[in-house]
C-alpha cells in the first residue's frame, strides 16, 4: 500500500465516522440500539457501507453519507410506522414470548425461541434467583433479551408489565 491509499482510508474514515456523528445526532442514539430485527439489519447495513467507503478507493465519502441517511432514515421510518400501526407493528416486530411463568417453564416456548434450559437457568443465576417458587415471571423479549422478574415475597406483577407478552 502507497502512502496515497492510506491517506485516502484515513481521511474516509474520518469522513465517514463525521458522518455517521451528525447522522446519530439528528436521528437519535436508537439508530445503534439493540431493539429488532429490523434495527439489526440496519446497524449491518450501516457497517457495510463503512466498510466498502474505507476499504474501496472508488467509493466517496458523500456517497457513502447519502447512503448511510437512506439506511437510517428509512429505519427511522420503519420505527416510526410500528409505533403508530398495529398492523405494520404485528406484521414486522416479535412478541415477547413467556418463559417461565410463576415457578413453571414453558418448554414449547423456550423450543420456540431457540433458548435451551441450560440459558435459562443462566438467565435465573445472574437474577440472583435460589429458588424456581421466586419466579414470578421469565420473558423472551423482542430485542432478543431475557428478563426475569422474581421476589422471594411473591408480590403480583402488575398486568401492564406483562401486556403484549405471549404465554
Amino acid at each position: 500500500m502507497n502512502i496515497d491509499t492510506a491517506i485516502l482510508v484515513i481521511l474516509s474514515v474520518f469522513g465517514i465516522f463525521t458522518g455517521i456523528i451528525i447522522i446519530t445526532r439528528i436521528f437519535g442514539l436508537r439508530t445503534f440500539a439493540k431493539m429488532s430485527s429490523f434495527d439489526f439489519a440496519s446497524t449491518i447495513a450501516v457497517g457495510s457501507i463503512l466498510a466498502a467507503i474505507v476499504i474501496n478507493k472508488d467509493q466517496g465519502v458523500l456517497k457513502g453519507i447519502l447512503a448511510l441517511v437512506c439506511v437510517i432514515g428509512f429505519q427511522t421510518l420503519f420505527s416510526f410506522l410500528v409505533r403508530k400501526n398495529d398492523w405494520f407493528k404485528k406484521l414486522f416486530t416479535n412478541k415477547p414470548q413467556m418463559l417461565m411463568k410463576d415457578g413453571e417453564i414453558y418448554y414449547d416456548n423456550l423450543q420456540k425461541c431457540n433458548v435451551g434450559v441450560s440459558d435459562l437457568m443462566a438467565k435465573l443465576r445472574e437474577a440472583n434467583v435460589h429458588k424456581f417458587s421466586e419466579v414470578q415471571a421469565v420473558i423472551f423479549e423482542s430485542t432478543g433479551d431475557i428478563s426475569v422478574l422474581h421476589s422471594s415475597a411473591m408480590d403480583e406483577v402488575d398486568s401492564m408489565i406483562l401486556e403484549d407478552v405471549a404465554t
